[in-house]
């Protein structure tokens, strides 16, 4: 195993009807999508450029344990080195499972859990897939987050689950009960993904992770999105790590794209 517990491995889109959203991306993205068949339950792998992205399957019909029907959406999945104890600690932090530990043919065992403030996060123990690939580039995955209401309750929940190693971007001000918290799991060298206290920035609904994608222009990416039947939800917003728009594919499933050539430095 190759990456640290608790880095971002893998992502995966949950759609109603893959074939009839993989327009959407491969439109805006380029991607290039592959059914693995019916052995895999018509998982589909998703590459940018040749590079594995992440994957797509079609969960129409499917409900939680609640019995809920399973929403279009983006899911994200940490590195670990035992997803049956790491299921384990996160049923002692207070979490809970949603899909229980299986191995994933040769390539890894997977879960995915409820964490303490309510969001899905999967785990991917590697075998011979360690999981995407950085590069980087327009069309694959650039950063990963976490939104919450309950920031205290979430560092605790990943630092005991994944051995998250959590870094302020900024020192908190004493007393300033407004002020903005952010942490990354690991410094600026090694950083995996983000942890966000969104209280009083966005409503309950809205929590839970953010997937965010590359790409090379904000004004041509969002033509794209229009003209391909998707939807802009919020931004475009000017920061420090690029130009940031908020996305609703045709069938709901929300993420972010970033323009990094188009960043704006602080001040």
């Amino acid at each position: 195993m190759n990456r640290p517990i608790g880095s971002t491995a893998w992502l995966d889109l949950a759609a109603q009807d893959v074939s009839a959203v993989a327009p959407f991306y491969t439109g805006l993205f380029g991607w290039e999508l592959e059914d693995l068949g019916e052995e895999f339950g018509g998982y589909h792998l998703v590459r940018s450029d040749g590079k594995l992205v992440g994957g797509a399957m079609s969960v129409a019909g499917m409900t939680c344990p609640e019995g809920t029907p399973l929403s279009s959406e983006w899911g994200v999945y940490l590195t670990v080195e035992d997803v049956d104890a790491r299921v384990a600690k996160a049923l002692a932090s207070g979490g809970g499972v949603v899909v229980p530990a299986d191995d994933i043919g040769d390539s890894g065992r997977m879960a995915v859990a409820v964490d303490s403030v309510g969001a899905a996060i999967g785990m991917w123990q590697p075998r011979e897939l360690e999981g995407f690939e950085f590069t980087g580039a327009p069309g694959s995955p650039v950063w990963f987050e976490l939104m919450t209401h309950r920031y205290e309750d979430a560092s605790a929940f990943y630092t005991s689950v994944f051995d998250a190693q959590l870094v302020p971007m900024a020192e908190e001000m004493d007393g300033d009960e407004g002020g903005f918290r952010y942490a990354t799991n690991g410094g600026p060298e090694s950083a995996s993904w983000g942890l966000c206290d969104a209280a009083g920035m966005m409503p309950e609904e809205a929590m839970g992770w953010r997937v965010y994608f590359g790409v090379e222009s904000t004004e041509g990416a969002l033509e794209k999105v229009r003209a391909l039947g998707g939807s802009v939800l919020d931004g475009p917003i000017d920061s420090p790590f690029g130009r940031i728009t908020t996305i609703a594919d045709p069938e709901g499933a929300t993420f972010q794209i970033s323009a990094m050539s188009e960043a704006v430095p602080e001040g």
